[in-house]
């Protein structure tokens, strides 16, 4: 299928009468500490190191429950973490630099460190992950003639003042200064996106003058046997990392061998899971294939970092999209990925056949398991506050042409295109470079919908839609446009097109319309909108309702907002963009974390596109996250 990463961790292990003994991992390291290899093998401190890890996302995971997260993997038998860090979270605006609270990537690298387990880095700047835009800033987008994952100085520019600032975090926790970082990717699985080994070089030069001079360089691919007789992702001089799914293992490393006979080897992403689309049936490989993949792996004495080990979830708008065979495919909000710790971070069946694994493999007993707190149903409770969007309008950006919302400095939302049409409505309306999914209006009455997974460009048009005070003039029509962004493909060189909004033209039976009122909306700040206690108006429709949580301990519980019955749009929770919800699935419930929550009066908001009559809320104990099937599409 497409990529789905994967990372290394080192691989290299110490035999002791036939059987495989981990170096022990000290809660603080030591300047004098060193990573290395040896003999193709990784070495720490001189001594062969197998890296048994596991990936997790900080974004991903509310920051409180970083440390309940790790412990986790330190009590599934791990010794490391893999980790991408995601540019477009840190500078949103170009120049300007958040690494305050969620955001603050070096504490929960030092986390990881008092958890007593070594940290795989994986800087990008291009990362996949299923995230928004691969993690590049979407500002990146907004010269249409900068080509990124390139040698283009436009591109390059930024990226190294990204990894820069970066490294003033990172790079005084690299294990020879002191830290658990031990390795550090040079880019992200180059090899199923290029050929440039200028490039390549580039980057890697752009990491070590960011100051990650002290830990060990690679690379990590997928797809060797693509590419006859290279590594095309990767650099001669560096360890290559291989990344692949259930099944794979044996052959996957043969092909390695060939590649590069004298190691050291490594796998870089084995998938114990997948992610999921809008309109598709959810994805759980087989866990018995992984449990024997991962014994095989660990019994041959490779290193292995399980993607994910949490997948946790990718809150707001940082779902990204796939493009496969010509077609868009948007992710769900859930990152839950089928992995070994679920998306609210409970041990699944796979943790406990993954731990029993391990602990076989390495001779080692792993620390208990930590209790996980219980989760909590509420509701069900209404939603009485209602304000329909046509009443909460910004104001407009006038021009003659489209423009995208790259062109008006929007990263993320909505954003809705107006004109007055001069000749008759009726015809066929073309939509070109839809991205991703509109409402056609006319006069204020939803006429149909566009859907870029679909690949649907046309809809016509009906006449005679006129408002209730009576006939006008055809060519007085008013048009409205309203796009969502369902988030930026992250994988693929298709990435290189992803601005949002309309990025073509839009027509009337083949003559292209102009003179636009164009309002962003990338609705930041939902507290600012107008409601009224009477229902909603006119669709799309902001509702806004409260409900009390149940403490559990010191804290509320964690919960999942169920969102049957609503449509298609958004949700907020006490001010945090929480994430879309969608009819057709899979993913039904959105996950709550009890961290997020007051005792009293939590505030929703949800954004429903086609709007409801009654529209109420509750919330499970447990996701939903495979309510529907492929050939579901919009109702």
């Amino acid at each position: 299928m497409k990529r789905v990463r994967f990372l290394c961790a080192g691989l290299c292990v110490l035999t002791l009468g036939g059987r495989f003994a981990a170096a022990d991992v000290p809660g603080r390291a030591s300047p004098a500490h060193t990573f290395t290899v040896t003999d193709g093998h990784f070495a720490l401190d001189g001594k062969p190191f197998q890296i048994i890890s596991g990936e997790m996302h900080y974004p991903r995971i509310p920051r409180e429950y970083w440390r309940a997260r790790l412990k986790m993997a330190k009590a599934m038998g791990l010794n490391a973490v893999t980790m991408y860090t995601f540019w477009n979270v840190h500078e949103g605006v170009p120049g300007t630099y958040d690494f305050s609270g969620q955001n603050d990537v070096a504490e929960f690298i030092r986390e990881a460190q008092q958890e007593g387990l070594y940290v795989i880095l994986r800087p990008g700047p291009y990362v996949c992950a299923e995230w928004e835009f691969g993690g590049f800033p979407s500002w990146l987008l907004a010269d249409p003639q900068t080509v990124v994952r390139s040698r283009d100085p436009k591109y390059q520019a930024p990226a190294a003042r990204w990894l820069h600032r970066l490294g003033q975090e990172l790079a005084p926790l690299q294990l020879a200064r002191g830290g658990p970082i031990i390795a550090v990717q040079v880019e992200n699985e180059y090899g199923s996106f290029g050929d440039d080994r200028e490039y390549l070089e580039q980057t890697r030069r752009a990491l070590i003058e960011a100051g990650f001079d002290s830990a060990l360089l690679y690379t990590a691919d997928n797809n060797q046997d693509k590419f006859k007789g290279t590594l095309r992702g990767g650099l001669p001089d560096l360890p290559a990392a291989i990344n692949f799914g259930p099944g794979e293992a044996q052959a996957q490393f043969a092909r390695l061998r060939e590649l590069r006979p004298r190691g050291p080897f490594m796998n870089g992403e084995y998938w114990d899971g997948w992610f999921d689309h809008w309109g598709s049936e959810r994805h759980l490989p087989d866990p018995r294939q992984q449990s024997v993949d991962l014994a095989w792996m660990l019994g041959q004495g490779y290193s292995v970092s399980l993607y994910m080990f949490h997948g946790g979830t990718s809150f707001g708008w940082m779902n990204g999209a796939n493009w496969d065979h010509e077609q868009f495919q948007p992710d769900v909000t859930s990152y839950d990925y089928g992995a070994p710790l679920d998306e609210s971070g409970r041990p699944t069946t796979k943790y406990f056949a993954f731990r029993d694994v391990i602990a076989k493999a390495t001779g080692i007993a792993p620390p208990p398991v930590p209790a996980t707190p219980a989760t909590q149903a509420i509701g069900p409770f209404a939603l009485t506050e209602s304000a329909s969007l046509w009443d909460n309008l910004p104001t407009p950006v006038i021009s003659h042409d489209l423009e995208s919302m790259e062109d008006l400095g929007q990263a993320y939302g909505y954003i809705l295109y107006r004109t007055t049409l001069t000749a008759d409505a009726a015809g066929d309306l073309g939509v070109d470079g839809l991205h991703d999914y509109a409402l056609i209006y006319l006069n204020g009455k939803l006429v149909g919908t566009l859907d870029r997974r679909l690949a649907q460009t046309r809809l016509p048009l009906p006449k005679g839609l006129r408002p209730a005070k009576g006939p006008h003039p055809a060519k007085g029509d008013r048009l409205d446009v309203l796009v969502e962004n369902a988030g930026r493909i992250n994988y693929s060189i298709e990435l290189r097109k992803e601005r949002k909004g309309i990025t073509g033209s839009v027509t009337l039976n083949g003559t292209p319309l102009h003179d636009w009122q164009i309002y962003p909306l990338p609705l930041k700040d939902s507290s600012s909108l107008k409601y009224g206690s009477a229902p909603c108006a006119a669709a799309p429709c902001f509702y806004r309702g409260s409900f009390n949580a149940a403490a559990n301990g010191t804290a509320a519980a964690d919960t999942f907002l169920d969102t049957a019955g609503w449509n298609k749009g958004f949700v907020w929770l006490n001010g945090r963009p929480l994430g879309r919800m969608w009819t057709i699935g899979p993913q039904r419930t959105l996950y709550v974390p009890g961290v997020w929550l007051k005792p009293r009066n939590n505030e929703v908001i949800v954004l429903d596109l086609l709007g409801l009559k009654q529209p109420t809320l509750s919330t499970r104990r447990e996701p939903i996250l495979d309510a529907a099937g492929p050939g579901h599409n919009d109702p």
